[in-house]
């Protein structure tokens, strides 16, 4: 909590907008003892209240980044003032009037930073705190706050608590005072004397993750040879998702060395929980380095709503080892010797 004390006249709302660029103001503290002790006419009951909404829906499909616009309205209100000092004389009487004016922006948050918190490793907040700089009661936020999150590629269905954590200042207290009253001019050497104490908020904002089919790979048997052709890889596929996939076809997308002309494979209704091995052709260049590679795959199917859907890309692992050696030339080579030295032989005999 903090203390500013300004001479002269001076209305609430200017104090406000001098709060906002005075950089004193930005960090304050629970408490604080005024350096000038003015007339205090009144004590105020009430402070500001913050609640946040999303602006749009809350509910995303997992491996999502999307942008959560947060809108915040204040719900702070009075209730009540309780006399401290009797005004008995007439300047008394307008400094009590003056004070009361400057107690009323008791409900204004001022310098409001929002700060957004994950509960799980789920899902990340990838931006920073957000500031707006002072919100009225009964006022909404011109803009809303703006955060960026990222949903696991694997996040199973269900509800995700964020916490919204606000903090802001306010003002606690006003004092005024003056040297005299001017029939003609009014309040002369008037003074205002402010309080200002630190408020934290914690808000819940829900996000929900969506049902649907989500696929791994539990298993392949990919182990090739450089040149080989028709080679056989099988991979098996599980659905551990919430949803049964219908017509689900897994498809690979192949390139140098590997080409294909059997690149999908049928799966059918894949149910959550269920797990299904397919088959495909995998032709290796002759020149292939022998090494390990991954070829990606992915899975089309039609969800329940009826729409056609493409999951995400999930890598094969893929052996490919030297070219197997041909004995089919040294071979042929030894039967034509066999031949040529039997003919010789033949002849050689003949009378």
């Amino acid at each position: 909590m903090r203390k500013i004390v300004y001479f002269g006249q001076i209305t609430a709302l200017m104090f406000i907008t001098l709060a906002l660029v005075n950089p004193v103001l930005a960090g304050a503290q629970d408490n604080y003892i005024p350096s000038v002790s003015l007339d205090n006419y009144w004590t105020a009951f009430g402070s500001p209240q913050l609640d946040a909404s999303l602006a749009g829906t809350n509910e995303f499909e997992r491996g999502d980044t999307v942008d959560l616009y947060v809108e915040l309205a204040n719900y702070g209100r009075i209730m009540g003032f309780e006399a401290d000092k009797k005004a008995d004389t007439k300047m008394e009487q307008m400094l009590a009037d003056r004070e009361l004016d400057y107690e009323r922006e008791r409900t204004t948050a001022l310098g409001i930073t929002g700060t957004l918190r994950s509960a799980t490793d789920l899902i990340e907040v990838k931006s920073g705190d957000q500031v707006i700089e002072a919100l009225r009661s009964g006022d909404k936020s011109k803009d809303p706050m703006k955060f960026t999150i990222k949903i696991a590629s694997h996040a199973p269905a269900g509800e995700y608590p964020m916490e919204l954590r606000l903090s802001y200042d306010y003002q606690y207290n006003a004092e005024v005072d003056a040297d005299e009253l001017d029939p003609e001019v009014g309040l002369r050497g008037f003074q205002s004397s402010y309080w200002y104490q630190r408020a934290n908020e914690t808000i819940t904002i829900p996000v929900l993750i969506k049902k649907q089919s989500d696929f791994e790979i539990t298993g392949a048997n990919a182990d090739l040879n450089a040149g080989e052709k028709d080679g056989i890889i099988e991979v098996s596929y599980r659905n551990v998702g919430e949803e049964t996939a219908d017509d689900a076809i897994a498809r690979l997308s192949v390139f140098k060395p590997f080409s294909s002309t059997d690149d999908q494979a049928y799966i059918g209704a894949l149910a959550p929980g269920e797990e299904r091995t397919v088959k495909f052709k995998i032709d290796v260049d002759s020149d292939a380095t022998a090494k390990p590679y991954s070829i990606n795959s992915e899975i089309k199917y039609t969800d329940l709503r009826g729409d056609t859907v493409i999951s995400e890309s999930m890598k094969i692992p893929v052996s490919v080892n030297p070219a197997k050696r041909s004995y089919t030339l040294p071979g042929i080579v030894v039967l034509v010797l066999i031949a040529a030295g039997g003919a010789y032989l033949f002849r050689r005999r003949r009378p």
